[in-house]
């Protein structure tokens, strides 16, 4: 079996993706209230190879309330951040957003309270 390594992003997809972490944050921090969502960050851009398309990874620290308004409240505000965030770049397309929650910093979070209480001796989630 040959196991294929993907290509690694061209310095210009590097370079759109940062360029459209840092416009989405700062956009998503005036247009969304913590109140509604909690507190979202842009954890990472992935942008297609034709530019016309990224995905937001988003991070999350909320309630439970929060937590599951915070993917509708993102998809119906997707179309206004993508037209504000085209009237403020520089570029052919505007990519279409497609935000998702990044759950890496839970999941992270969850192996490290597993492995402390193994070093304690414990059960986890006791």
């Amino acid at each position: 079996m040959s196991s294929q390594v993907p290509p690694a992003p061209s310095r210009r997809l590097q370079r759109v993706a940062e360029l459209l972490k840092r416009e989405v944050s700062e956009l998503l921090r005036r247009e969304l209230s913590v109140e509604q969502v909690g507190l979202l960050s842009v954890n990472e851009v992935k942008v297609s190879p034709d530019l016309k398309s990224a995905t937001v990874f988003i991070g999350f620290v909320g309630n439970r309330q929060q937590r599951s308004a915070a993917p509708e409240l993102l998809a119906q505000r997707a179309k206004r951040i993508q037209m504000m965030l085209g009237s403020q770049l520089s570029m052919k397309w505007t990519p279409v957003l497609n935000f998702l929650l990044d759950e890496s910093v839970e999941k992270g979070n969850r192996v490290l309270a597993i492995l402390e209480s193994l070093e304690k001796g414990t059960q986890p989630g006791s």
